[in-house]
């Protein structure tokens, strides 16, 4: 959730900001058929903007190598714990087998089973009378 709310505050970010420089390129072309005069040059705003971009290729790159390496850490921390609790499992049922603790299946689930198993039985005396 927080990435999420973190990828929607970039976005909206660098639209108001693709916003404001399209607005400002609009003013500074009307500024400049209007006046032939420039008032002051500000000649480090290429050098600011290039560094702004490279700054931000860099951050970007880092934070996305960041973000697949917690990916990665946490899918495979969740695979062991997954693991884990699976051989946790399987080792509790064998010694409550071992101990000589068997359940009690209910009357109803018997009754199936010896249907399946008389079912299965019919069906085998069937093909066995068909050769098939």
């Amino acid at each position: 959730m927080v990435y999420f709310l973190l990828i929607l505050f970039f976005a909206s970010l660098t639209s108001i900001i693709i916003m404001i420089g399209k607005r400002w390129a609009v003013l500074e072309h009307e500024h400049m058929m209007h006046q032939e005069e420039v008032l002051f040059e500000l000649p480090y705003l290429k050098e600011l903007k290039h560094a702004t971009v490279q700054n931000a290729k860099k951050h970007s790159y880092a934070f996305l190598v960041g973000t697949i390496r917690i990916y990665v850490l946490s899918t495979n921390w969740l695979k062991n714990k997954y693991r884990d609790i699976k051989n946790k499992m399987h080792r509790i049922s064998l010694e409550s087998h071992e101990n000589g603790q068997k359940k009690e299946i209910s009357k109803f689930l018997k009754t199936i089973g010896d249907y399946k198993h008389k079912i299965r039985e019919i069906k085998h005396k069937i093909k066995e009378e068909e050769n098939l």
